[in-house]
């Protein structure tokens, strides 16, 4: 089947109307004036037009096809023609190279791969899978471009069967859905749940806190667990976590390894020290942020050391620096901030008298709105990641990070005078939030929570079918140059040719 990759090319055609209104024009008869003896010319020169007649429309009809030759090929004509698909291909994702769910899963692939299907990962590229390397995979994973991926594979194997067999997770499955071909078959392999892993770890000097995260079909929990702390080297067993090994490294900080000694190991935190600097304008705020920062270490991990001063700033702790608190209206003393790039927090509140406002303050934490109403005059930051805003979109906490540590800028004051985040019952868990962030389970941990079979359905379809033949297209404008170069070397020999004869006659 002839195609064209530009049909509006074709507009050219209309140009061989001029040649041909040429013709017809130059064959209208002019006006007869019989003059003396010219008259008896007349039957002569009507001869003559009539021998020239077939010659000049010869000619005419060869330099329209010429034109339109060339015409065609700027409309880039293509010739579309069937070729046999391949029978199929199957897209295996690669977060299930190595698991006993793919190992069940093997006879079938293999069933399939004799029958002519060919196996690829579900990765970029879409690499092909060797005979003898189901159960291992090296490359990038599909990361939240699984449906993106699955979406090339379609447009790359137009005609042929898709078969998709990957994790039924949300993990394995996330990212925006493209529409995809209703023909595209589904298989959603369930790994085996693992154990629990350790989240992360903090301690004190008899004792260690672990946080354990287990994953289901519904969720990813967390819990917290305390045991005694084992001496340098010595084992320590966690209900449902594999053998563990206590060790320290040469800093004197705590680790947590596997009882192999395999395996990346997870540092153990110390306690939490955080400074309060209260100004005298800062008092009554001060006592609300005391309050409140025990009320959040419940929360913590590991126990909160807090000490308060309103004479002198307090110095920077060796090791971990910690938090610093700052109620004043005094910049923040340099040795503090040189010590964020090290791994401190810095907490400053609204400095000078501020501006009145009326806005509430939005946040997850906060079971009703918090109002405020004094803020101050200069707006936190904007390069910073705001933590807390109000109702209009303003940020009322904005976190800056500097290497390590981070500047907590808060635009209110924690007094009933300013805000009602003195009084809100909120503001423990707020402050958690700031101290410790929830637990964002890593890129590895074994998250299980179900893919919901039902939104394949939501990815297909769309208006977008699977073509049901594959392609080739010969591409015919070389073939046509070559035409229109062949006319045009005719129509110069016959031109010359014509002129001759005329000039011999």
């Amino acid at each position: 089947m002839l195609t064209l990759t530009y049909p509006s090319a074709l507009l050219a055609l209309l140009g061989l109307s001029v040649p041909l209104a040429l013709y017809l024009w130059n064959r209208r008869p002019g006006p007869e004036v019989s003059v003396g003896s010219l008259r008896w010319l007349v039957a002569g020169a009507h001869r003559r037009l009539r021998r020239l007649k077939p010659e000049q429309l010869g000619l005419l009809l060869l330099r329209a096809a010429l034109l339109g030759a060339l015409a065609v090929a700027v409309a880039g004509p293509a010739w579309r023609r069937g070729r046999p698909a391949g029978r199929g291909q199957v897209l295996v994702g690669p977060e299930l190279a190595g698991t006993p769910a793919l190992a069940a899963a093997r006879p079938a692939l293999d069933s399939l791969r004799r029958r002519g299907y060919a196996l690829r990962w579900l990765a970029p590229g879409l690499p092909a899978v060797a005979p003898d390397s189901l159960g291992r995979y090296r490359g990038p994973g599909a990361g939240n471009f699984a449906w993106a991926r699955v979406r090339q594979a379609a447009d790359s194997f137009p005609g042929q069967s898709l078969r998709v067999v990957v994790a039924g997770t949300l993990r394995a499955l996330a990212g925006p859905h493209p529409p995809l071909p209703a023909a595209v078959r589904w298989q959603l392999l369930n790994p085996a749940p693992p154990a629990a892993w350790l989240q992360e770890a903090a301690g004190t000097a008899d004792s260690l806190h672990l946080l354990l995260g287990h994953g289901t079909a519904a969720r990813t929990a967390f819990r917290a667990v305390a045991v005694a702390r084992p001496g340098a080297g010595g084992a320590l067993r966690v209900p449902g976590l594999p053998p563990l090994r206590y060790a320290t490294a040469p800093d004197g900080a705590g680790l947590l390894q596997a009882g192999t000694g395999s395996g990346p190991a997870t540092a153990v935190a110390g306690p939490l020290r955080a400074a309060v600097f209260a100004a005298p304008a800062h008092a009554e705020e001060a006592r609300y942020l005391r309050a409140a920062l025990r009320a959040a270490a419940l929360g913590l991990p590991a126990p909160l050391v807090l000490s308060a001063t309103t004479t002198a700033a307090p110095p920077v702790p060796p090791g971990a620096p910690g938090w610093l608190f700052w109620l004043s209206d005094a910049p923040v003393p340099a040795a503090w901030r040189a010590a964020v790039a090290r791994g401190a927090h810095v907490w400053q509140a609204a400095a000078g008298p501020g501006v009145a406002d009326t806005a509430a303050l939005v946040a997850v934490a906060a079971t009703a709105p918090v109002a405020v109403f004094r803020r101050a005059r200069t707006a936190p930051a904007a390069s910073g990641e705001p933590l807390w805003a109000d109702g209009a979109g303003r940020a009322v906490l904005v976190r800056r990070a500097v290497g390590r540590g981070a500047f907590y800028a808060l635009a209110t004051r924690l007094q009933p005078a300013w805000s009602e985040l003195a009084d809100s019952p909120a503001l423990p868990a707020l402050l958690l939030e700031v101290l410790r962030p929830a637990p964002a389970t890593a890129v590895d941990a074994p998250d299980q929570r179900r893919f919901d079979p039902a939104q394949l359905g939501a990815g297909t379809g769309g208006g977008y079918t699977l073509p049901a033949t594959a392609f080739d297209f010969l591409d015919l404008r070389p073939w046509l140059v070559l035409l229109a170069a062949l006319l045009f070397a005719v129509e110069r020999g016959l031109a010359r040719r014509a002129a001759a004869s005329s000039s011999a006659a």
